[in-house]
């Protein structure tokens, strides 16, 4: 294959112009067999130039992709590669959570074992090469986990999403310590935080991007309709379709410094808890926000999870709420009802036949409704527990134009029944 194949040099296919296709279109017929199925099993050839690892002497590859750009192909890839050539012995694998960690970088599509031939131990947290090469996997949730590894290569994976990202970033890059030449890929849709800002201005760091469009050929069509029916032509759409970096929006009501100064890792004793419902207006393109937010015995608020989804159907999206409304032990649902009250409290008794269930209507539009939850971060009265991107990217771009906000809806109901809540000698419990 080499020797039929030389006019490649070090460009993959994809990144060929036209004219050299074409000459590569009359080396393939003389391939052998054995030489095609190699040729098809070659990254290399076959990635974009942006998947692969750049030149130069770097220690952090930061690689900025869009919603199915490629990220976890190109991780993956990257770490098979090193596996194989004897350059990694000792690999973290660094995820949001265990699971994310295990769900994307590991089992995933595109993600270590449909890359390499490693065995996976779930029980140690850990993959296996034939050649002696560990992989460790590490959750971001715990940044002092990763105190006592050693690396010589670490993949990281959705930074943007860490509940902590720079703690973590921090334990790890101390981790990142054996071999001549420890380097270290990020992978991750950008978001305007300060942590990648920072990493950003490193000066041994080198970005790659990625759209998702530039990806288009491995992509189902439905789902690119998908997204675009969410984010063309909003902001978020430049940062979750084009993976550029968005600055937040002057105009809108939250601002980003407001969330990051409260964030928590774990929730206080809490005296009410409920999960909040933003139906969506149709399956196509929509969302249903559902938030579960609650009540602290110090009159605070406190964010505990963002369940949204989008593209299902009633009875679907009211299982996720009923699923939620279960995991943190809720008091009741709150869900708005301007389209179809009946019909929603229905669907919501059928799900949660148990429990209570409070409509409420909309009688302002959502930027007017939305103040005094914005007010309320703004006196730092409410914290997020964990990191909810998707949420505060909305919270943070909305300004009153574009596309319904959906999660950001169904947060400020949940803060709009809290807040004027006044119970009397409330039971305290403690969540999570």
């Amino acid at each position: 294959m080499t020797m039929h194949c030389a006019s490649l040099g070090s460009e993959s296919i994809a990144s060929l112009p036209l004219p050299k296709l074409l000459r590569l279109k009359q080396s393939l017929a003389s391939l052998t067999t054995e030489e095609a199925l190699l040729l098809l099993e070659s990254w290399r050839a076959w990635a974009r130039p942006e998947q692969l690892p750049p030149p130069g002497d770097w220690r952090i590859w930061l690689f900025l992709g869009g919603r199915g750009a490629g990220k976890t192909r190109a991780g993956a890839e990257w770490i098979a590669d090193g596996t194989k050539r004897g350059t990694m012995r000792r690999i973290g694998l660094i995820g949001a959570t265990e699971h994310d960690a295990r769900s994307v970088m590991i089992e995933g599509e595109s993600g270590l074992l449909a890359a390499t031939e490693a065995i996976f131990e779930p029980s140690n947290r850990r993959l296996l090469w034939a050649n002696g090469a560990i992989a460790d996997v590490v959750s971001a949730e715990e940044p002092d986990a990763v105190r006592g590894h050693q690396f010589d290569a670490v993949w990281a994976d959705e930074f943007c999403k860490w509940s902590d990202p720079q703690g973590a970033l921090d334990m790890v890059l101390m981790a990142l310590r054996l071999g001549s030449d420890p380097r270290m890929l990020v992978t991750t849709t950008p978001r305007n935080i300060k942590p990648l800002k920072d990493l950003l201005a490193l000066p041994d760091v080198v970005l790659t991007k990625s759209s998702t469009t530039a990806n288009a050929a491995n992509l189902a069509p439905t789902f690119l309709t998908g997204l675009e029916l969410r984010f063309q032509g909003t902001r978020l759409g430049r940062q979750e379709l084009d993976a550029e970096l968005i600055e937040d929006n002057d105009a809108a009501l939250w601002k980003r410094e407001w969330i990051e100064k409260t964030r928590l890792r774990i929730a206080p004793p809490l005296v009410r808890v409920v999960v909040a419902v933003d139906p969506p207006a149709s399956v196509a393109g929509d969302e249903c926000g559902i938030v579960v937010a609650g009540l602290g015995e110090d009159g605070e608020g406190y964010v505990l999870a963002d369940a949204s989804v989008g593209g299902l159907s009633a009875a679907a999206w009211a299982a996720k709420v009923a699923a939620a409304f279960e995991a943190y032990s809720c008091d009741c649902v709150v869900a708005e009802a301007n389209q179809g009250g009946d019909m929603l409290r229905q669907v919501l008794v059928d799900a949660l036949p148990n429990a209570a269930v409070k409509l409420v209507h909309a009688t302002r539009d959502k930027r007017t409704r939305a103040m005094p939850a914005a007010a309320l971060y703004e006196q730092g009265r409410v914290h997020h527990v964990g990191a909810f991107a998707e949420l505060e990217d909305q919270m943070v771009s909305y300004d009153g134009a574009g596309k319904s906000p959906d999660r950001m809806d169904a947060l400020v109901w949940a803060l709009a029944y809290l807040f004027p809540l006044k119970r009397a000698n409330p039971q305290v419990r403690r969540v999570g």
